[in-house]
């Protein structure tokens, strides 16, 4: 408990806090996306209860990550090489979550973009509930592993870094609805998504191997993307009034 008031006494803490919370919520930003596409394709009764599901899953993972943080540094250690380049176990989740998103947002395109020849197999869009909720649990995962090690990177306080998740995931669980309601009702947003969700991937198998991507180059041409489609949906809505005026 003296640890405890001794941190809340210090600026420094305070300091590393803020920015960890900050951190933790953009990184949300990829798992939230992945949430919200996949949980859209459920029927509409079950949705949001997957949503919550998959967020808490994603809160539990990163709790018991942190519950075993000195293990979880030691991913970053080399255990075999390839072409020369020494690969972590980190290493290997990150590239293994980077394929199922290329192969995950990939697939979603092309059946955006040829949806019959599935509907005719009787594929379709549909997703079971269980498939569904594996798929959250692969991409928490890898999300969870990349969450807790940049933590450790910013602060050596477990405490901060529990307040940081709980407060991302917390923010996580109020934009949920709201980011799946908004890409349901605007599907150009969907293939912007799906693009993210490709960046991201690519991302991931780029670290995973070594080449390290600042975040900040990311997450700003997302916000670049984003912003262009937003004027995109807003000029579609005038054109929309101006004819229902006429």
């Amino acid at each position: 408990m003296d640890s405890l008031v001794q941190l809340a006494a210090d600026p420094t803490a305070w300091a590393a806090l803020a920015t960890l919370v900050v951190m933790e919520v953009v990184l949300g930003i990829d798992n939230l996306i992945f949430i919200s596409i996949i949980t859209n394709k459920l029927p509409a009764e079950q949705q949001s209860r997957a949503r919550r599901i998959g967020i808490g899953l994603a809160l539990i993972l990163r709790l018991a990550l942190l519950g075993t943080v000195a293990y979880i540094v030691h991913l970053t250690q080399p255990v075999f090489e390839i072409f020369g380049k020494g690969l972590s176990w980190r290493d290997m989740i990150l590239i293994a979550g980077g394929l199922f998103l290329l192969w995950k947002a990939t697939k979603e395109i092309h059946h955006s973009l040829d949806p019959d020849p599935e509907e005719k197999t009787g594929g379709g869009a549909s997703l079971g509930y269980a498939a569904a909720i594996g798929q959250i649990l692969i991409l928490d995962l890898v999300f969870s592993i990349d969450s807790i090690i940049t933590a450790v990177g910013m602060t050596e306080h477990v405490p901060i870094m529990v307040i940081a998740v709980l407060a991302a995931v917390s923010v996580m669980l109020l934009a949920a609805d709201p980011l799946s309601r908004f890409i349901a009702a605007n599907p150009t947003v969907v293939m912007l998504a799906l693009g993210f969700l490709i960046m991201i991937g690519m991302t991931l198998i780029a670290e995973g191997f070594g080449a390290h991507v600042p975040k900040g180059y990311v997450y700003t041409a997302m916000a670049f993307s984003a912003g262009v489609e937003v004027l995109n949906i807003l000029g579609r809505r005038a054109k929309k009034g101006k004819r229902t005026v006429a």
